[in-house]
């Protein structure tokens, strides 16, 4: 959570090739190194064949080094800039893969292309600006170090017209004042560890973002999975976003999360599994706050289920497989015949071992193996966020009545956006501007026409043949959970 203020393309930027820039400084330095060895013994030797001659020099060093200060600083300015830039360019295209299906659909490919290349004019002058600055270094250390070495040549010439130095030593002067020369080359390699530097900077912001810390605290055997939030409150941008407080879901029942598009349902998932740690407040589940509670204890005990599940490039076996435990193959398969999975995966070439990237599959298709996944690895709560929008009312019902059969007992904390996914919970907790309306069963709520429209059109046909089809199964379904918290507002339905 502390990542979201970058997005995506910023962080795979930051660690890639910032990450690689980085990782050069140490060879820069030490070319750097390698490259003042000579002028420096130069220098020293020139001392040995005459002191004043190494004192005129030393004067013009001050200066020398001025100028690479200033190169180093306006460089790490300009690249930072670059990389930053760089970055944006990065971001937005990641954007536009990720939405190619609805750019092509809306017939918007050419004004994406334009919104993605947008900064590259600005790149390119950062750039240009980069290669000006080291140019001006090169040109000012090559017109300062010839004058160096002409004024040490002149004071050689003196020193010989007083008698102090020999027409030999004059030569080895002008030989040790060439070479003393040589510090001027290294701008090239300071502006090597300029950029890395600022590399670094952007992939240490990253690193030092705090770990996630875990206690050393476990759960009760054979609890019922019973979640608490008490006083939560979370916050994006100083802007509060989700405020829940006093609610208790019973071990053992479903419960919807409905809402209208921005009312917190994702923030409430994701605190309820501690994906996120609410900024106050505590979550407790079976009694233990999810904060105190060991690595392991925390994810086998908690499973989640996305709209656009990570599967990775392994076989579909390992794709269900992946979590805190490794489950055995028969509870591999037994996930996936839940999630409505395991017909369409023995149809593949290789069954359950056939990878991922040789695997056409759908969006449906693609969710129920994130389903199969969760449900292997299913413990006393499951959330599943949004995890059943690209499924038709018929499978996805089809998913609920397996889910209820195969998979472990425990809470199961679903975010709906079907009244037959609400109706078929034992409670629905209903959430507008980040915080609780009501809590109830669904045929409580709908007689509020609020909640209503929370469904949008058609949510009545959909309600309604939810009824006629009797009560959905589970223990709370058209009546009330034991020791759930209610706070229903009554609105008589409009005719």
């Amino acid at each position: 959570d502390q990542a979201r203020p970058y997005p995506p393309g910023d962080i795979g930027t930051r660690l890639t090739l910032n990450a690689a820039d980085a990782g050069g400084a140490p060879a820069a330095r030490a070319a750097l190194a390698a490259s003042l060895i000579t002028p420096l013994g130069a220098l020293v030797a020139l001392a040995f064949v005459d002191v004043w001659v190494a004192l005129c020099v030393l004067t013009g060093l001050p200066a020398l080094a001025l100028l690479l200060r200033s190169f180093a600083r306006d460089t790490g300015a300009t690249v930072a800039a670059y990389q930053r830039t760089q970055s944006l360019i990065a971001s937005r295209l990641l954007e536009a893969l990720e939405g190619a299906e609805t750019i092509g659909a809306a017939g918007t490919a050419g004004r994406e292309r334009a919104r993605v290349l947008a900064p590259l004019a600005e790149l390119g002058a950062q750039g240009r600006h980069m290669w000006a600055l080291h140019g001006r270094a090169l040109g000012r250390s090559g017109v300062l170090v010839p004058l160096l070495t002409l004024a040490a040549t002149a004071v050689g010439g003196l020193r010989l017209a007083a008698g102090e130095l020999s027409v030999g030593d004059l030569l080895a002067v002008g030989r040790y004042a060439q070479l003393t020369a040589g510090v001027g080359a290294a701008a090239s390699l300071l502006g090597a560890i300029v950029r890395a530097r600022e590399a670094r900077r952007r992939t240490q912001e990253l690193e030092r973002m705090p770990a996630t810390a875990y206690g050393t605290r476990r759960l009760p055997p054979d609890g019922p999975g019973e979640l608490r939030l008490c006083g939560v409150r979370v916050l994006r941008g100083g802007r509060e976003v989700l405020r829940v407080d006093g609610v208790r879901v019973p071990g053992g029942s479903t419960v919807a999360v409905v809402g209208r598009s921005g009312a917190g349902k994702s923030v409430l998932a994701a605190v309820a599994g501690r994906l996120i740690d609410p900024d106050e407040g505590h979550v407790l589940l079976d009694g233990v706050r999810l904060d105190r509670l060991t690595h392991e204890a925390l994810r086998t005990e908690v499973a989640y289920a996305f709209e656009r599940p990570v599967l990775g490039e392994g076989t579909v076996a390992e794709a269900i497989a992946t979590g805190a435990r490794r489950p055995s193959r028969e509870r591999v398969r037994q996930a996936a015949r839940a999630a409505g999975a395991d017909g369409f995966v023995r149809r593949l070439p290789h069954g359950y071992d056939t990878p991922l990237p040789r695997a056409p599959l759908s969006g449906g298709e693609h969710q129920r193996l994130g389903l199969a996944r969760a449900f292997a690895h299913a413990g006393r709560l499951l959330v599943l966020d949004d995890a059943t929008s690209s499924l038709d009312t018929a499978t996805e019902h089809e998913v609920d009545l397996a889910l209820r059969r195969s998979v472990r007992p425990g809470t199961r904390l679903v975010v709906a956006h079907r009244p037959s996914v609400a109706d078929r919970a034992d409670l629905v907790l209903w959430l507008e501007d980040g915080q609780v309306r009501a809590v109830g069963t669904h045929r409580e709520l709908w007689h509020t026409a609020g909640y209503r429209e929370v469904f949008g059109a058609g949510a009545e046909a959909d309600a309604d043949a939810g009824a006629d089809a009797g009560p959905g199964p589970g223990p709370g379904v058209g009546g009330s959970v034991p020791g759930a918290v209610r706070r229903p507002e009554p609105e008589e339905a409009r005719p």
